[in-house]
């Protein structure tokens, strides 16, 4: 419990003052032994014990009456919090806002969603906290924006549903970085969140860096986590896995891929109507689903009569999320796959050359060219897809190439050159040699995201029987994709602004590794670099929400859009758009169906040695976080001070009868 008006509590001493009064009124008067009063004594022996008791219920009683007074004066608050707000005025208050697809589930109350109910909760409670600055960092965005009070947040524009998802490390990367910078007094971090392990990364290194962060900051920062779990509600999501344009011996035609997952499973076969919108023409389809997950493969739909080069959208029935009931898609003629290869020693890429080379569509040409690095400037770089370099790292002129590449998205991943060097890319740079004569394996890897990630029907790629024989250490901050048994990374990704720069710290040779004798893994990882990179060179693109920048999303015209998307801030905002000559489908992450949750205890430990509060709440809760209880403390001092004038109520009186017969048996 914690109180509005802290200091009026200073005046709970004075709850002492019936005791005070009491204890005077015993001094008053001076004792004198009279004989007579002897008899009188001793006839009230009995009820003395009565009587003392009750003297110190009419004090006890005084003193809660006074207590009651003070403490709703103070206007207490009631919540479920063990400390919501700190005494006295708080000098900064900032909101970390969740604002990603799966805080759009509802829950018991029709219509309502995880963040109606967090918008709401903040509005009715923070309402009653003081505060000199008002601070919203939502997720989407990731900037802090100053409001007036919390009832802005009711119908801000930054505290609406998109489709992007959270990055909830990031968001308290940038809540350190403002009290860096202006260093308030005090501040009250409040975060509202569903947990998805997706939106928290709790492995992320990230983590350790930030509460080191707080820990050393001048002042102190209170965090309070309002946490929205699943509901009970029945959901299902879709997706679509790949669409592709294939000719025939008639016509075009258009193959959709797509998958339904749903949370309850289900013995029982349930068909549900898939709609398919196809350049605004819209038909059904029948999809039947048995247990937790579904799958309709390469379904046929012909273009005869349509573009081309166009969009579509998938939808299935409205259910407990709307937000992953709908996936848009645009097609167009596959790009062809072109790879360029940088070796000292071409006869060592040759694993890769074959990895690159096998198209996974007989229809889509995949062509590899392998240069060495004296011939990088004889070819052209503009239809590259796919930069694999097994070369000393570039410099200069080389290395202006490259940065050209990743600006236009395309996939560069390094091998080790077997020569020394000290150059720098991408932030990372080679270090030595690792060759004990000892076999190593891969330990951990990243399953659900990147190269490594599992296969749509959800089976792990064997990365795990994986023999690396000979890697080369890897300097730089990176992100790891996957750990060798000793702890050195053996596939990693550079921290660039677009995540498609890639280390490989092991060659794909006998000597070195069995990345060619078990090519599963090598040629899965090559090919989604390739399509990756592919996909920058098409006319019609597949981007996930928040990927692009709010300033290239200016220039789009949208073509379809969902109903509860906002006119602006089209690169967060699911759709298919046009921008001049491309066509851009725009979708949430892939992390948002998964329904993983961070555990309690994790969620503790992410704020370790850091004030933290957390209260977990119901969707569509109407009552308040915190709400004043002074009534109560008037009700109890109501109570008090009438079972102190109960007891006041003097004796009744003896009989006179009883009284002569006393005063006659003391004469006599």
């Amino acid at each position: 419990m914690s109180f509005l008006q802290p200091l009026m509590l200073f005046g709970l001493p004075l709850i002492a003052l019936p005791i005070v009064i009491h204890l005077i009124n015993q001094y008053r008067y001076r004792t004198i032994e009279w004989g007579a009063m002897y008899f009188l004594l001793t006839a009230n022996k009995m009820s003395r014990g009565y009587a003392r008791i009750r003297q110190w219920l009419i004090l006890l009683l005084r003193t809660l009456a006074i207590a009651g007074l003070i403490f709703a004066i103070s206007r207490p608050l009631a919540s479920g919090w063990m400390r919501l707000a700190a005494p006295g005025n708080i000098d900064t208050t900032i909101i970390l806002l969740d604002r990603s697809p799966s805080m759009q589930q509802q829950g018991t109350r029709a219509g309502v969603t995880k963040l109606d109910s967090a918008r709401e909760q903040l509005v009715n409670s923070l309402s009653l906290l003081e505060s000199n600055r008002w601070i919203l960092i939502d997720s989407a965005n990731n900037e802090p924006i100053e409001i007036n009070s919390p009832q802005q947040l009711a119908d801000h524009l930054e505290t609406q549903p998109v489709s992007a998802s959270a990055d909830f490390p990031a968001m308290l990367e940038t809540v350190h970085d403002y009290l860096r910078d202006n260093r308030p007094s005090r501040t009250e971090v409040w975060m509202c969140s569903d947990l998805k392990e997706h939106d928290w990364d709790p492995g992320s290194a990230r983590w350790d860096v930030l509460r080191s962060a707080f820990l050393e900051l001048p002042f102190p920062v209170q965090f309070h986590l309002l946490a929205y779990g699943l509901s009970d509600s029945e959901n299902r999501s879709l997706r679509m896995t790949s669409v592709s344009v294939h000719d025939t011996s008639t016509s075009q035609e258009l193959r959709l891929s797509l998958s339904i997952k749903q949370t309850d499973e289900n013995p029982e076969t349930v068909r549900i109507p898939v709609q398919l919108e196809l350049n605004g023409t819209m038909t059904e389809i029948p999809v039947d689903i048995t247990g937790t997950e579904t799958e309709l493969i390469n379904y046929s739909v012909s273009l005869e009569g349509q573009p081309e080069k166009g969009w579509g959208r998938i939808s299935i029935p409205a259910d407990a999320n709307e937000a992953d009931n709908e996936f848009y898609f645009v097609y167009d003629q596959p790009p062809p796959l072109q790879t360029v290869i940088v070796t000292e020693t071409p006869e060592q890429a040759q694993p890769l050359e074959l990895a690159a080379g096998i198209s996974p569509n007989e229809q889509v040409e995949s062509k590899v060219t392998v240069i060495t690095p004296s011939q990088i400037d004889q070819i052209d770089w503009d239809p590259a897809a796919l930069v694999l370099w097994q070369a000393p790292l570039p410099t200069d002129g080389t290395a202006a190439i490259l940065d050209a590449l990743m600006k236009q998205e395309r996939r560069i991943v390094f091998f080790p050159p077997e020569t020394e060097t000290d150059a720098e890319f991408a932030g990372l740079s080679w270090g030595e040699w690792r060759d004990s004569g000892e076999v190593h394996q891969v330990s951990t890897w990243l399953q659900d995201q990147d190269l490594l990630a599992n296969v749509q029907s959800g089976a792990a790629l064997p990365v795990g029987e994986l023999k690396v024989n000979r890697y080369r250490e890897l300097e730089g901050e990176r992100i790891t994709l996957a750990t060798l048994d000793t702890g050195d990374a053996l596939l990693c990704r550079a921290l660039t602004d677009l995540p498609n720069v890639y280390f490989c710290t092991t060659r794909p040779i006998s000597a070195d590794s069995t990345f060619a004798n078990n090519g599963v893994v090598l040629y899965v990882m090559i090919q989604r670099a390739l399509a990756e990179g592919a996909a920058s060179l098409s006319s019609a693109r597949q981007l996930i929400a928040g990927e692009v920048s709010q300033a290239e999303a200016l220039s789009w015209n949208r073509l379809s859009q969902s109903e509860a998307a906002l006119s602006s801030n089209l690169n967060i905002q699911a759709g298919t758009y046009e921008a001049e000559e491309t066509l851009v489908g725009i979708n949430r992450s892939p992390g948002e169906d998964r329904p993983d949750v961070v555990p309690d205890d994790q969620v503790a430990g992410l704020f370790q040695d850091l004030p933290f509060d957390r209260i977990d709440e119901e969707v569509g809760r109407e009552s308040a976080l915190m709400r004043e209880i002074w009534p109560t403390f008037l009700l109890v001092m109501i109570i008090m001070l009438i079972g102190e004038a109960i007891l006041c109520i003097p004796k009744r009186p003896i009989p006179e009868v009883a009284t002569s017969s006393v005063a006659k048996g003391m004469a006599a």
